[in-house]
This record gives structure tokens, sequence and C-alpha cells, in this order.
């Protein structure tokens, strides 16, 4: 779900904002948190996808703590596994168009960063 092509981004940005989504499959909202904050000063690219992986990996926590709650009545054990798996396909989906320079939003999250 890309829009446009981010002019003049360099390539450590987007390498940046790659990492951002891609830490979100090992350390959930922690490694987005990180990056965001040591740089979005310094790059509006990077303050917009790390606020976007940020806004993602805290909706994909919100379900896995819901997930977990539902597993009292058996339906979180099928929530659980497909959670891991979109929150695996749709952090690389948003590391590749960013990688690209392309501005990425997650197709479902809740946005508590503007």
């Amino acid at each position: 779900m890309s829009d446009s092509v981010a002019q003049g981004t360099s390539n450590d940005d987007r390498n940046l904002a790659m990492l951002a989504h891609l830490l979100g499959i090992v350390s959930g909202f922690v490694g987005a948190l990180i990056i965001w904050l040591i740089k979005k000063d310094q790059s509006a690219f990077i303050d917009e996808q790390g606020k976007e992986a940020l806004n993602f990996q805290i909706t994909v926590m919100i379900a896995f703590v819901g997930s977990w709650i539902l597993m009292f009545v058996l339906i979180g054990m099928l929530l659980m596994p497909l959670l891991l798996i979109a929150n695996l396909v749709f952090c690389i989906l948003a590391a590749v168009a960013v990688s690209k320079g392309e501005h990425y939003k997650y197709p479902f999250a809740i946005r508590l960063l503007k």
C-alpha cells in the first residue's frame, strides 16, 4: 500500500526506515521506538515511517493480548499463529517498499502517533 516515492531520501534514511519495520519482527515495538526517537528530528522520512512501524507494532501487541485472553476459549490458539504470520508478511512488505524510497502505510493499524 505504498503511496508515492519520497523525493530526496538518502540511502541511510531508507535503510533506517527499513530497519525500523524489520525490527518489529523480532523486537516488537521496541526497535521501531528506538530508531524513531533517535532519528525523528533528522529525517522526515524516518519520522513518518518510524511512526508507521511503531503504530503497527502497538496494534499487533494489542492483538496478541486479545489473542492470549481468547486462548482460554481456544479461539486464541488459531489467532496467535495468524498474527505471527501477518506481522512477518506486513513487516517485510513495508521494508521492501521503504527500501525503494516509497511511503508505506499498513492496511490496518491504530494510528496513535500522528
